[in-house]
């Protein structure tokens, strides 16, 4: 049986990691950075979007910026011609 994050995938999810960097809510002069990953729809990031809000509700640390990467983890195969026999005995 498939994982849920491989039909995911399937669906056309992909790998989505947000560095989000925040303020401090005691020292707003000191940023602290956080790591988000999980899969996520590009270019709308709908999971991303209700993280976000999430954090702006219920979070004191008010956000300073968000720096997103993407990428689609199953997508078609490419085909190399090799041009060579290795044998190993």
């Amino acid at each position: 049986m498939a994982t849920s994050d491989f039909m995911r995938q399937l669906a056309g999810y992909g790998l989505t990691t947000a560095t989000i960097l925040y303020r401090m809510p005691d020292h707003r002069n000191v940023l602290q950075s956080y790591i988000w990953q999980q899969y996520d729809l590009a270019p709308r990031f709908p999971v991303l979007r209700d993280f976000l809000a999430f954090w702006k509700r219920e979070l004191d640390g008010p956000l300073h910026s968000v720096t997103v990467a993407h990428s689609r983890l199953i997508r078609p195969a490419e085909i190399v011609n090799v041009n060579g026999v290795l044998t190993l005995h």
